[in-house]
């Protein structure tokens, strides 16, 4: 694994109050070994959950930089980069005083509410799977998820060790009866960007009503070298959207490289497309 991701589990290790500690020897994380038994978790059912009495805050600090958990995950969705976390930590204790078990899905998220349900999709392959948000993390740049290794090798990103992908709140209503109803509610991101079914991913660097605004930040990102750049004109709306992308971005180095110079020169709000 990544140098930078065992950095980041040593830190919520000790933030979280582990029952193993942080004093040892650091243990080289990945997936389980070799002849190892699974224990496959029971299966994963989202329901709706009171909030932990650990973990949620309101205010924590990591490294120096201060997290305000949300204190509400209705309509939150975003796109990043997602990363995983396996062995090293198995059996040690959450965020929010649960067990970690890696073949569970699970996932640590650094302000959605524990618990939270979400639902991941890697949008290099379409592949989706939900989790229980009951951790913290992860504390790297440009990180927005980490996954456990079961959901990782379910997005099919476990050897990559992380991937693009998109997280969606699962939301819940209380019709008459006992059980509860999950709900979908799509969350506006990036200007509004449509869905689209192909796996080319781009970054969107701003959504504009005016052609001469989309092409003045075209020009920006060309003054600087940043190419690949493209305005994507969205007629079907009235009036028209333009859109400027980024891309396609083959992979996460790529993405991480795109982002540092993008905030070099002031933008700081990129989002993840595919078309």
């Amino acid at each position: 694994m990544p140098a930078e991701r065992l950095r980041r589990h040593a830190v919520v290790a000790c933030l979280a109050i582990l029952t193993a500690g942080c004093a040892g020897k650091a243990a080289k994380d990945g997936p389980p070994l070799r002849g190892s038994t699974a224990g496959a978790p029971a299966a994963t059912v989202p329901r709706p959950e009171p909030l932990s009495h650990y973990g949620n805050g309101p205010e924590y600090e990591v490294l120096g930089k201060r997290y305000r958990v949300m204190e509400s995950s209705k309509g939150f969705r975003e796109r990043g980069v997602a990363s995983w976390y396996g062995r090293k930590f198995h059996g040690r204790l959450t965020s929010n005083r649960e067990v970690y078990n890696m073949h569970g899905m699970t996932a640590a998220h650094k302000t959605l509410p524990l618990p939270t349900w979400v639902e991941v999709r890697n949008l290099r392959n379409n592949r989706s799977v939900v989790v229980r948000v009951n951790d913290r993390g992860p504390f790297v740049n440009n990180r927005i998820i980490d996954l456990s290794y079961a959901a990782a090798r379910e997005l099919d990103m476990v050897e990559d060790g992380t991937s693009m992908v998109e997280v969606r709140v699962i939301e819940f209503e209380a019709p008459a009866g006992d059980r509860p109803l999950r709900v979908s509610t799509p969350a506006p991101g990036g200007g509004g960007a449509p869905e689209r079914s192909g796996n080319d991913i781009y970054v969107q660097v701003g959504a504009f009503g005016s052609r001469v605004n989309a092409e003045r930040r075209l020009a920006l990102l060309r003054q600087y070298d940043i190419g690949d750049t493209v305005i994507v004109a969205d007629t079907a709306r009235s009036p028209a959207l333009y859109r400027v992308q980024i891309g396609p971005v083959a992979n996460v180095f790529d993405y991480d490289r795109l982002v540092e110079e993008l905030l070099r020169i002031g933008i700081d709000d990129p989002y993840l497309v595919t078309r």
